[in-house]
């Protein structure tokens, strides 16, 4: 779990290990991918080559580190996303949460180098962004196994992530986490709240260690019974 600092936010990609490479699970905003590359070569990525990059959905504070981070590791890895949220990532489709007003007043904060990369990327995209995607109840063979976990509502591709060996569930933006307490999701920033406290009683599945939240980080001790208690509002 790396934590990152961006302004009064603060976010957590995952970096996942395998013995000749690396996975990261989100790409941070825009501008984001230097920190977010030191922090993992911190975590030991120092000599792996970048695989691939899992992108949990579609807001832009979990793809717009995205660009910065294929520059900078040359472009080689595979970026995977859901089928559901595919369009916005690829700059097919708008944005849900992110009008074209917003996103002008938004990019004409960003430095010019890291706006123009961002609007290369999503605006005016030479091809698609998502290499392939990946379906509910897959497994996809990093670190010796993740699970994909479609938990829409947050936006229709969301999906959550089950690491098996560590018993870990990588719940993006499924759930924050407040104080060290689960919390369910983010109401301001989920469209679809019934849908996404319906989608929480899919964790119900999976034993659970510990969770991680993209805000708020980690979670320990009584995982699924908090994840029941959060999904009883449905």
């Amino acid at each position: 779990m790396l934590e990152l600092q961006l302004g009064p936010m603060t976010i957590h990609p995952i970096v996942v290990f395998d013995k000749d490479s690396w996975t990261l699970i989100d790409t941070g905003m825009p501008g984001s991918a230097p920190a977010i590359l030191q922090l993992a070569k911190q975590a030991g990525t120092e000599d792996l080559p970048l695989r691939s990059i899992v992108l949990t959905h579609q807001d832009i504070d979990h793809i717009g580190g995205l660009p910065g981070i294929l520059e900078a590791t040359g472009g080689s890895a595979t970026v995977l996303a859901h089928p559901g949220d595919e369009g916005a990532v690829n700059g097919t489709q708008p944005m849900l949460k992110m009008t074209p007003e917003r996103l002008t007043g938004f990019l004409e904060q960003m430095p010019a180098d890291v706006r123009e990369q961002f609007e290369r990327t999503f605006l005016n995209p030479p091809g698609p962004n998502v290499d392939r995607t990946f379906a509910d109840g897959e497994t996809l063979p990093y670190g010796g196994g993740l699970t994909v976990i479609h938990t829409p509502g947050h936006t229709p591709g969301h999906v959550s992530l089950y690491h098996g060996p560590s018993k870990t569930l990588i719940a993006g933006d499924a759930m924050f986490a407040k104080n060290g307490e689960l919390m369910g999701p983010n109401p301001a920033n989920t469209p679809d709240m019934g849908q996404a406290l319906e989608s929480l009683k899919k964790f119900a599945a999976f034993d659970i260690d510990r969770a991680v939240c993209y805000h708020g980080g980690l979670v320990q001790g009584g995982v699924n019974e908090n994840i029941a208690r959060v999904a009883e509002q449905a």
